[in-house]
């Protein structure tokens, strides 16, 4: 099969199968690739060849991005090679492109503890701040959720939140009784229409507004780091993995939510033992 007619199918694919904005982001990387090597053969490209097409593309590129471009190009290959049951190796799985493309070590995160979080949620000045740090250290949300939501996006204790970053149309993200009442309380008190942003600010101000409150308690912190919180936090109080991953998290992979969860210390290790075993 040439390549060009490949890109076809696996575009095809795409437009059945994922969103649009997925599909935008393999839209530069297939047209330069298709540019190049249209007329050969998937089966004649060498890893060689693609190492130095992607080196070229992303010359100028952060790191996060390289590592981007050589998994979508190994999903298209993937695809391919499934697709018609081929018996080819995937070139992107040669040596020479798995350590020029390999994950960053992953730094050990600082979890923020519980009566940190705690007291910059009782010290915000008003109840919406108040409402989005408890959504995003209780619920888990992303600040882009968070920033998104409707009042017709909220029912009793559920939130449902659209175009969310796995790609889906939709999800569902669950609040505990009191955080559900104090946000319809807060949405009654506004007098919102249902077609109304819960909250009207942009992304600086609820960074601006963590920071501070973070400072408060001696803390460097981002409205990231509250989502991480909400993950620990659950992890460490017995709530299966699987629960903190696919309800609060709701990630796709058990491996991503392992890397929001904070290290454990000889204390809480040993803590944990005594729970589950007596001491």
């Amino acid at each position: 099969m040439k390549l060009r007619d490949a890109i076809v199918r696996f575009k095809y694919h795409q437009k059945s199968n994922l969103k649009q904005r997925t599909i935008n982001s393999y839209k530069y990387l297939l047209s330069k690739f298709e540019a190049i090597y249209a007329e050969r053969s998937i089966d004649s490209i060498s890893p060689d060849e693609i190492l130095q097409f992607l080196a070229d593309l992303t010359l100028n590129d952060a790191k996060s991005t390289r590592r981007l471009r050589y998994s979508q190009i190994k999903t298209f290959f993937n695809f391919i090679i499934d697709e018609c049951n081929s018996n080819i190796k995937n070139p992107c799985n040669a040596s020479v492109l798995t350590k020029a493309f390999r994950l960053p070590k992953q730094k050990a995160r600082k979890i923020v503890d519980k009566e940190a979080v705690d007291e910059m949620i009782y010290s915000a000045r008003c109840l919406r701040d108040r409402l989005i740090l408890e959504l995003q250290a209780r619920c888990g949300l992303r600040v882009g959720e968070l920033l998104q939501l409707k009042v017709s996006d909220v029912s009793e204790r559920k939130l449902i939140l659209y175009e969310p970053k796995s790609g889906k149309e939709s999800e569902v993200a669950y609040m505990p009784e009191q955080i559900s009442r104090r946000l319809n309380e807060y949405i009654s008190m506004k007098n919102l229409s249902p077609e109304s942003r819960v909250f009207p600010i942009c992304y600086s101000a609820v960074r601006s507004l963590i920071g501070k409150l973070g400072k408060k308690v001696n803390l460097k912190i981002t409205p990231h780091d509250m989502r991480r919180h909400s993950a620990t936090y659950a992890s460490r109080n017995g709530v299966p993995l699987e629960i903190v991953s696919k309800v609060i998290l709701r990630h796709q992979n058990l491996k991503t939510t392992q890397l929001y969860l904070g290290q454990v210390s000889e204390l809480e290790a040993i803590r944990w033992m005594d729970i589950l075993h007596g001491k």
